[in-house]
C-alpha cells in the first residue's frame, strides 16, 4: 500500500446477493483485516500473511469452495 492512501475493502466475487459476506483489506504489507459486510463499523479480525494463507487453505479443503 502506498503511503498516504486509504486501504479499500474488497468483497469476494463469490459473494451472493443476501448480504452475508466477508470483506477483506490489506492494512499493511503482510497484514489483512476481515469484517462482516453487514456491520462495517463492527469488530474486525486481523491476520498476518501466514495465518491468512492457512485459514483460506482450511476453508477450501473443508468446504471445497471456491472450486479449483
Amino acid at each position: 500500500m502506498k503511503q498516504g492512501t486509504t486501504p479499500t475493502w474488497t468483497k469476494s466475487s463469490y459473494s451472493g446477493g443476501n448480504g452475508a459476506c466477508l470483506e477483506v483489506r490489506s492494512d499493511a504489507p503482510a497484514l489483512l483485516s476481515v469484517r462482516d459486510s453487514k456491520v462495517p463499523y463492527g469488530p474486525r479480525l486481523g491476520f498476518g500473511a501466514g495465518p491468512w494463507t492457512v485459514f483460506v487453505g482450511a476453508v477450501t479443503r473443508t468446504t471445497g469452495f471456491p472450486p479449483r
